[in-house]
């Protein structure tokens, strides 16, 4: 059967023991027990429709993939699966200025077409921490987000249209170049954070934003515990600024970046908070009042590049980690009032479970990154990156998981749920709710081929 696919794709497809062995891991850190059969490693949409052919004809089971950092474990391929890549599909096919989009392939790496956008005065508004090195079809797949999104949304808001390989081979074109339009049901918005399961996403069209965002003041403040941190970032976003960016770091995280870049970054909780647009002094005043009536310490940021040292100390959070130790990263969200009582569970579980949970939060939504460390080389297997997650630090994710839950939140606001969160889907959709979007991915998928065992 793989003579056969050869014979099609040529050197496209690989089927090297070295190659296939990374395929086994993505950036969650978990790995299968097995080499996946072969990789496809597409550099145009033709490339995917055979490979998918091929896969329908046989019932093989397919993985696709990007750059492999997601953090659920959705890309990760065991024996006899077949990886379809995307990774080297990399070209811009289009920038208008007029209309204020461009159209990519699945490939284009998130810093990468901002790079390309910038003489045009143009900017592409989501920002996940991964940015540097993560593709916009990946984004896409886990509806990806950043510390932008509180004002710009995440990736959902920024696609118009999508072309999608389905199971069986055909490309099916989605949505529009309009910003308008309701035509028929919104399968690109289904697609969007379907994390592989339902078809696979080649190229996009992406609505663009002007790269001048006016006024910019950026507002650092200390504060004595998260809790008062976390109630202040509750206060501002409930006084109607609404904020670029609005980070929290608690004492944990802020320790450990300081160790990385050498800084000194205080010994309680950091908030870091942007304001943009024509009234951006005025709430920048509005947010220093609220940070001091809740006893925190405010700072202007001297100038832009002050600014971006803050804000590079804040995507340093999980090398810092890595270098604690192995991590297993988490992603839940809640309701933005909720945001004091769920540090406050944090800290609680870390007590009873003995286990660090350094956690930073993108405060403005509401969604927390806590990152379960686990001490290498005494539990679970580290070897090239990935590791078995210990039952008792699931023991502690689980109390975690059933607190934001219990606050009204979600269990993934960015990651996706992939492989680690599939035993928790139904505590938060119910049991009819699965078996509705069990049955959306037959229609799509007939014989369940497509990244099998992941979600569901």
């Amino acid at each position: 059967m793989l003579d056969e696919l050869r014979a099609e794709l040529g050197d496209v497809l690989v089927t090297d023991e070295r190659v296939l062995e990374s395929l086994r891991a993505d950036k969650s850190g978990q790995r299968s027990g097995s080499v996946p059969l072969a990789l496809v490693e597409a550099r145009e949409i033709g490339h995917v429709q055979v490979a998918m052919r091929w896969a329908s004809a046989y019932g093989i089971p397919v993985v696709p993939r990007g750059a492999g950092t997601g953090l659920a474990g959705g890309a990760i391929a065991q024996g006899g699966e077949l990886v379809v890549s995307t990774a080297r599909m990399t070209r811009i096919l289009e920038i208008s200025a007029d209309d204020e989009l461009a159209v990519v392939e699945a490939g284009v790496v998130n810093a990468d077409l901002n790079a390309a956008l910038a003489p045009h005065g143009l900017w592409y508004a989501p920002d996940p921490a991964s940015r540097a090195i993560s593709t916009i079809g990946g984004n896409i797949a886990t509806n990806a987000g950043g510390l932008m999104c509180v004002k710009y949304g995440v990736t959902r808001e920024a696609v118009l249209g999508l072309t999608v390989v389905l199971a069986d081979g055909r490309a099916l074109r989605l949505g529009r170049r309009t910003v308008k339009g309701v035509t028929g049901y919104d399968l690109t918005a289904l697609l969007i954070g379907s994390e592989g399961t339902l078809g696979i996403i080649v190229e996009a069209t992406l609505r663009l934003r002007p790269l001048e965002r006016g006024g910019i003041v950026t507002v650092s403040a200390s504060f004595p515990d998260v809790a008062a941190a976390a109630q202040a970032s509750s206060a501002i976003t409930a006084s109607g600024i609404r904020p670029a960016a609005l980070e929290l770091l608690d004492a944990s995280a802020l320790e450990a970046i300081g160790e990385l870049l050498d800084l000194d970054l205080g010994t309680g909780a950091l908030l870091l908070v942007q304001v943009d647009g024509a009234g951006a002094d005025a709430d920048a005043d509005a947010v220093l009042a609220i940070v001091r009536a809740h006893g925190g310490a405010p700072e202007r940021a001297d100038g832009p590049e002050d600014a971006e040292r803050l804000f590079a100390a804040r995507r340093a959070f999980h090398p810092a980690m890595e270098r604690r130790g192995t991590v297993l990263i988490e992603d839940v969200a809640v309701p933005r009032s909720a945001l004091p009582e769920m540090f406050a569970a944090i800290e609680r579980i870390e007590r009873e479970h003995g286990i660090p949970i350094p956690t930073v939060a993108h405060a403005g939504d509401g969604n927390l990154h806590p990152n379960f460390v686990i001490e290498r080389d005494v539990e679970g297997d580290a070897r090239d990156g990935a590791f078995q997650v210990p039952e008792r630090v699931w023991a502690a994710a689980d109390a975690l998981f059933r607190e934001c839950l219990r606050l009204g939140g979600t269990l993934t606001g960015e990651h996706g749920v992939g492989l680690l969160k599939r035993r928790w889907l139904r505590e938060e959709l119910g049991d009819d709710a699965v078996e509705l979007q069990r049955s959306i991915k037959a229609v799509f998928d007939p014989q369940g081929i497509l990244n099998p065992g992941k979600v569901f």
